[in-house]
């Protein structure tokens, strides 16, 4: 009885998902990716966080490289999300500053890497994902790991938080204190800066804020608006299932978006 031949296996290419708000750094970090791992399939290109889980939950990728800082969802966020699903994929984050490395760690990355990225540095994560894939159970970081990924480029330092603001109220200039501040909204070509007392308005466009105001004391609850969390008097789901949230001492209510309403389904 003549025998049958086996055929092995052909390994597929790996498939990625590249998320960042940015136009530039993706178009780098393809590039970068096309030397350093040349048979990785890029299968989409998100510019925020909610675009990015809507390609990891419909493309099922093997790896996510999300920048941390970007609009609709964090980085953070969408990795808090991927772990939930059915078929989660590993995660690669990227980010301008070391601040947030516990919580990629929290998050169970596979890696960590600084912008603007070291080539170096992304083949040892390519060579980290490839054998990932071979051996699933050596998924996620040691603490080991974290710090020797974090030693070798020189730290940049971290924008420091905003604590003065000078902003328009008719043809004055008033300075307004970051603490009085209950929140900051988008509006065409200006940024309205809300407090107990008065709106102004300022240039500075809204992302380019959120990197200078401290994370813990602001939160995105929407893209076009940033209230202060210690303004928060309650929030709320309306008939629609929709959030809004009350702000002390004011009458309007502010809308929460979908991607962001997770962050308050306790209060």
């Amino acid at each position: 009885m003549a025998r049958m031949m086996m055929t092995p296996a052909v390994a597929l290419p790996l498939r990625a998902v590249l998320a960042d708000d940015e136009r530039l750094p993706r178009e780098q970090l393809r590039a970068a990716l096309a030397r350093a791992w040349p048979e990785l399939e890029i299968v989409g290109e998100a510019s925020h966080g909610a675009q990015a889980l809507h390609m990891i939950d419909s493309l099922q990728p093997d790896v996510a490289f999300l920048d941390i800082r970007m609009p609709e969802m964090s980085g953070l966020d969408v990795a808090h999300v991927v772990r939930t699903l059915p078929r989660p994929c590993a995660v690669v984050f990227l980010t301008a500053f070391d601040e947030h490395a516990l919580a990629a760690f929290d998050a169970q990355a596979v890696d960590y890497l600084l912008k603007p990225v070291d080539e170096q540095r992304l083949a040892q994560t390519a060579q980290r994902l490839r054998e990932r894939h071979a051996q699933p159970q050596s998924a996620t970081w040691d603490m080991a790991r974290l710090q020797a990924a974090l030693q070798p480029t020189p730290l940049p330092l971290a924008t420091p938080a905003l604590k003065w603001i000078q902003a328009s109220v008719g043809s004055a200039v008033h300075f307004i204190a970051v603490d009085e501040v209950l929140w900051f909204r988008s509006d065409d070509k200006y940024t309205v800066v809300c407090t107990a007392q008065q709106e102004a308005v300022i240039r500075t466009p809204l992302k380019e804020l959120a990197q200078q105001l401290n994370p813990d004391h602001f939160w995105p609850i929407h893209r076009n608006c940033i209230v202060a969390v210690g303004a928060i008097e309650k929030s709320e789901r309306d008939a629609f299932g929709r959030t809004r949230l009350k702000v002390r001492g004011m009458e309007k209510w502010l809308e929460v978006s979908r991607s962001h309403a997770l962050r308050f389904k306790g209060m």
